[in-house]
């Protein structure tokens, strides 16, 4: 972890391994001092940021824009499925992104480029009964609207 490795960098990050989801800075924090561990919000914070800097955790946001963290697993950076409602997650096959973003890489000469995907929906358990989460819209959500000018659009859920 950059920075010192004091005994509250250490908390944050062994807390980290102790949960499955997605946690706020702010739950985290409250955690940690029901643990009986003396930590300021500030602190588990900046531990955070470090963590992100040196790929320990991913990072996804909540519907209001939050960060919430999850300690990343030693095989590397994934990408999850997020309920919008409970907050679970799960890692989700994403091959396919990693060759696409190394692929534009390539094609254009650029450097240390980085990607950002976030897929959120509603998990089973709290989807109300009979709704199977069929799309609001009729067709093809990748076909080109003729009312839009320019390539294909979606507005897919």
């Amino acid at each position: 972890m950059g920075g010192r490795p004091t005994r509250q960098r250490k908390a944050v990050s062994h807390a980290l391994t102790q949960y499955e989801d997605f946690v706020s800075a702010q739950e985290l924090h409250g955690l940690l001092v029901e643990d009986g561990h003396g930590i300021g919000l500030t602190t588990v914070y900046r531990a955070l940021r470090d963590l992100e800097a040196e790929g320990g955790v991913d990072v996804v946001r909540d519907e209001a824009g939050g960060r919430r963290y999850r300690r990343r697993p030693t095989d590397g950076h994934r990408h999850y499925l997020l309920c919008r409602d409970c907050g679970q997650s799960r890692p989700v096959d994403s091959e396919v992104v990693e060759e696409w973003a190394a692929g534009i890489a390539a094609a254009t000469g650029y450097a240390a480029v980085e990607h950002t995907v976030e897929l959120t929906g509603i998990c089973t358990d709290c989807r109300p009964a009979g709704d199977e989460g069929a799309p609001t819209c009729h067709g093809n959500p990748w076909e080109r609207d003729p009312d839009i000018p320019g390539p294909a659009r979606s507005f897919a859920r």
